[in-house]
């Protein structure tokens, strides 16, 4: 009889992927055991000073993760631990790790650095890139979970020694303990989960930048330490050699990437050319006189609106960017300065001198991971990747054992999260008969009733690194907020959304009897469930909490008026008091949760979506415009990697067709949506004979998927001569022999893309052209083949590709983007001319076809978008809730989005995409019930004159007129928006938290000071 799979997953890697796969599955009911080698979970992301493409603060928005983390009940985090053997199978794995002795107390130690500040061993600091040095007594950064410090064994002087033991004379929790031991634990768990990351390349391994040699070269994760607010110079940006402030910066890209001649690099690292710009970029906001230079070979902005970040910085931010690929750095005449010495792209070499010099280092495995597979036991790629197969993508050769982020493949944050999410998928697809069975439910201490006590509030400002503190006086607003009526303490913080200030903010709530808190930093939208659930565990009701928005709303609006920034942050902070005085305990009700799910989009995305939350044990509705399934997929006959794409869509079909869990209504639109989450109505028109129906649903999916550009440009549906990629691709399946009566072919890139009409990447594109291009030539290999381009964007492991065209001769030309080639048609024949940049001439081919890349554009989804209230971009692109960390849920909870729906991607990245908003649809899926109520509105039924006003006022069609006559407001369907409330003539209607005494408190405190 065979043995019962376990209930647990081991993510081993508490990066940023880690964590996300690590969250989404406690929250899914399963225990994780999350094993991290260093002292404290949070991984590169942890250091770095802003994410692209929006410029947000890392620390800021991943540290409601860590803090997450750090406090959910079902996740055991595992520091200073390394896997030691793996034995078993899918379901039942016998993990043995070897956690590292501490030295220190973690049940005792309370995080006050006495033992750091009187240990008299400094080294270099591993966290700020070793730029900086730390004691041998420390924590990794002031942010870390767990924020308990540890003794670097290997520095310390005791151990050395034998003498000294300062932090044990000075610690005050008596958390010293030397006598600690290795430990070796075995844990049983049904899947595991990858998540190891990378290591940055090391540019000393061929040392040919001076990056030995000058302090002032320094790669691009050294550059972020340099640019932080807990960084070697607090936030200042500044040069090592002599911390000056630099006017001329180089980035040299593709540093330890794209190189087979240098340590087997030949791929792309895929983050490298958008973290350059945001570095550039953020480089000009510290000085606006910053001359900032990229050197690159291909700009690879690929990702959704990289493309628009990237036009932003050259176009109004004043970044240089100069193809040019970079081998050498030599000292320059100055003193610390470095000379470069590039071609112009017009035959001129010209040599420059910058102050500094930042190498944006590729990606690389680290010898540990390679071990750590081999203890795994799951095969490596030839880059030492872990291998996996295209159409599935985060299955290791191990069954049972699954991989996400870097380790998987080259890629950024955004995809790092999808995958990770995918990966907890997966492994809850294996284990969904076990699914709350090792698990705990959290419980809170019973609510403090402040009903009849004057307000006791207190004021936590905080710093946010130096989004907030480097433009206004924390210390005085803090200060200021400690004389305001009802305040009874006030404090600042670096960062007030990390553990520490989070267990802080409850010792002041139990030291101080507060009955509110006030927080004043960034946005309520990111962090005030954070806030909550903190003064929730103090015993207050969540609703006595209030943020005062001083980052987004005064801190970056105001960067060039400190003393005006510091002024309105006073006076926001005045007002956020002011209204919390007046606030109520508001209360939620829990409503049943229904198990079902509905899929919008029948297409790949759709599809795997399906499939996953059936297998992960819920019903699926999945409905479908079209008459098949199948979707664009359809027109692809194989992707770049060999994959018989027709056949997986077929098996998909079938696999969905079989499952007794899936439900699929082809021929089928949405004509209208209501409900929140774990409770939506959906109503559909079913075709062919286009009856209605209703679905009652817990979470829905969109997965609409795109269209192929059809291009009104070259002669395309003028000659017959002219095609798209994707008609090629079909006459290469059904008809090679024409291909040897062709001699020339020419490809134009972009078509439909990185325009004014469509100004982002379509992704897709490139490889596309590549693989046509390789089946063309293995065809015939005598065709003479010209792509024209203006970069060629084949990221990751398709760098391979690329390499492969250009060896069995494809001709790569690339063209201006303001040149782009003219296509005329002369006595039946075509001629494209164009200006090749390289060789700076005129060229003219006349190719017996013209094969156009054409993008990818968004569908007819905009009514879809108003029936379901989810935004999309200025593209008619889904919009996500968060670029980096909320990447396939929306601002509507309960809703997500995967596939072409959110952004042009490749089939592998849909997959997992489509795995993970199965994964974050699921993490509803699995409770038992939601909680509503809050924040909603509330009619006075006496004051109601049934106007009807709010009945049409409301945008989520929630208010009607009951059986008495008046208006009523489902409290299950409210959104909390206010729309009613501002609309309603006899004032009957009231938004609860926002009620008039509230908003009337904080006008007056404003006018205060007028």
């Amino acid at each position: 009889m065979a043995k019962d799979k376990t209930g647990a997953v081991m993510v081993v890697g508490a990066g940023i992927g880690g964590m996300q796969a690590a969250l989404d599955l406690a929250d899914s009911g399963y225990l994780v055991y999350l094993v991290e080698k260093k002292s404290a979970i949070g991984g590169t992301m942890a250091q770095l000073d802003k994410t692209f493409p929006t410029n947000d603060c890392s620390m800021c928005i991943m540290s409601p993760k860590l803090v997450e983390c750090g406090k959910h009940l079902n996740i055991q985090i595992l520091t200073l631990t390394e896997i030691k053997s793996v034995a078993g199978e899918e379901g039942n794995f016998h993990v043995s790790v070897i956690q590292h002795p501490r030295y220190i107390d973690i049940d005792k130690c309370i995080a006050c650095g006495t033992c750091a500040e009187k240990c008299p061993r400094k080294v270099p600091d591993e966290y700020n890139a070793g730029l900086i040095n730390r004691k041998a007594a420390f924590i990794r950064y002031p942010q870390a979970v767990p924020l308990k410090y540890l003794i670097d064994k290997e520095h310390c002087i005791y151990f050395e020694k034998g003498k000294c033991r300062a932090c044990e004379k000075f610690c005050p929790a008596d958390a010293i303990d030397f006598d600690q031991k290795e430990r070796e634990i075995n844990i049983d768990v049904g899947s595991i989960i990858i998540a190891s990351g990378f290591r940055p390349y090391n540019p000393a391994d061929n040392d040919t930048y001076q990056y030995a040699r000058s302090p002032n070269v320094v790669t691009s994760l050294e550059f972020e330490r340099l640019l932080s607010a807990s960084g070697p110079y607090k936030g200042h940006l500044l040069r090592p050699s002599d911390q000056k402030e630099p006017i001329k910066i180089a980035w040299i890209q593709c540093v330890g990437s794209r190189n087979t001649h240098m340590g087997d690099k030949g791929y792309c690292s895929a983050v490298c050319c958008t973290y350059a710009i945001k570095q550039a970029m953020v480089a000009k906001e510290h000085s606006s006189e910053i001359d900032a230079a990229i050197f690159f070979i291909d700009i690879r902005t690929y990702g959704k609106d990289f493309e628009k970040f990237f036009n932003r910085a050259k176009d109004k931010m004043g970044v240089r960017f100069i193809k040019s690929r970079i081998n050498t750095v030599s000292p320059g005449e100055e003193e610390g300065n470095l000379t470069i010495r590039y071609s112009d792209g017009v035959g001129r070499i010209i040599q420059e001198e910058f102050n500094m010099v930042v190498l944006s280092v590729g990606l690389d495995i680290p010898q540990e991971s390679v071990e750590l597979a081999q203890i795994m036991g799951v095969e490596l790629n030839n880059y030492n990747f872990v291998n996996t197969k295209t159409l599935e993508p985060v299955r290791t050769t191990r069954n049972g054992i699954y991989v996400c982020g870097v380790f998987q493949g080259p890629k950024d944050i955004p995809e790092t999260v999808m995958q990770a999410s995918a990966s907890a998928a997966a492994s809850s697809e294996l284990l969904a008969g076990q699914r709350h069975t090792l698990t705990k439910e959290k419980e809170y201490p019973a609510e403090i009733d402040v009903t009849g006590q004057e307000p006791r509030i207190g004021v936590f400002v905080c710093h946010c690194g130096t989004n907030i503190g480097g433009v206004v006086d924390v210390p005085g607003v803090t200060e200021y907020a400690s004389r305001l009526p009802h305040v009874v303490v006030s404090d600042e913080n670096m960062f007030t959304c990390s553990q520490d200030t989070q267990d802080k903010i409850k010792k002041r709530i139990d030291e101080y009897k507060l009955n509110r808190v006030v927080v004043a930093s960034c946005s309520v939208r990111t962090h005030e469930p954070l806030f909550q659930d903190t003064i929730r565990e103090a015993g207050l009701n969540p609703y006595l909490f209030t943020m005062a928005n001083i980052r987004d709303q005064d801190s970056w609006v105001h960067q060039s008026d400190k003393e005006g920034a510091t002024k309105k942050a006073k006076d926001l902070v005045r007002m956020s008091v002011a209204n919390a005085a007046e606030l109520s305990p508001l209360y939620r009700t829990k409503l049943p949760v229904i198990k079902r799910a509905l899929v919008i989009g029948g297409g790949i995305a759709g599809m795997r979506a399906a499939l996953s939350i059936a297998g992960q044990g819920f019903e699926v509705v999945l409905v479908e415009l079209e008459k098949e399934l199948g979707g664009f997929a359809k027109k692809i006959h194989k992707n770049i990697q060999g994959d018989n794409i027709q056949e997986y869509v077929t098996n998909l079909i079938e696999e969905l067709n079989q499952n007794e869990k899936i439900q699929v209504l082809t021929e089928t639109i949405v004509t209208d949506f209501s409900g929140t989450k774990g409770n939506f109505k959906t109503a559909l028109t079913v075709g062919p004979s286009m009856y209605s129906r209703e679905i009652n649903h817990g979470a829905l999916i969109v997965a609409t998927g795109a269209l192929e550009y059809r291009p009104k440009e070259f002669l395309y549906e003028k000659s017959e001569l002219v095609k798209t990629q994707i008609e090629l691709e079909d006459i290469l399946s059904k008809d090679e022999q024409i291909i040897n009566d062709w001699k020339n072919v020419v490809m134009i890139q972009c078509v439909g893309s990185r325009n004014k009409e469509n100004p982002n990447c379509s992704r897709v594109c490139c490889q596309e052209a590549i693989k046509n291009a390789i089946a063309i030539k293995e065809i015939n290999p005598d065709i003479n083949i010209f792509i024209l381009h203006r970069d060629i964007r084949t990221y990751g492991f398709l760098e391979d590709f690329y390499r492969k065209a250009r060896e069995i001769g494809v001709h790569f030309l690339r063209y201006k983007e303001d040149e782009e080639p003219m296509v005329e048609q002369e006595q039946g024949k075509i001629w494209v001319t164009f200006k090749d940049i390289t060789l700076q001439r005129d060229m003219k081919i006349n190719p017996d076809q013209l094969i156009l890349s054409t993008g990818v554009v968004s569908g007819d989804t905009k009514e879809l978008s108003n029936i379901l209230k989810i935004p999309q971009t200025s593209e008619h692109f889904f919009l996500e809730a968060h670029v980096k960390l909320r990447p396939v849920d929306t601002q509507s909870d309960g809703i997500f989005i995967c596939g072409m729906a959110h952004s042009p991607r490749l089939i592998d990245e849909t997959i997992s995409q489509a795995l993970a908003a199965s994964s974050r649809a699921c993490c509803l899926l699995s409770q038992d019930y939601i909680e509503v109520g809050g924040v909603v509105a509330r009619v006075n039924p006496e004051l109601c004159a049934a106007c009807l006003i709010c009945v049409r006022a409301c945008p989520y069609e929630v208010p009607f007129i009951n059986e008495d006559g008046v208006s009523e407001i489902d409290i299950s369907k409210c959104h909390g928006c206010g729309v009613c409330a501002a609309e309603c003539p006899a004032k009957a209607i009231t938004l609860l938290h926002f009620e008039d005494i509230q908003i009337l408190a904080q006008i007056d405190a404003l006018l205060e000071a007028v």
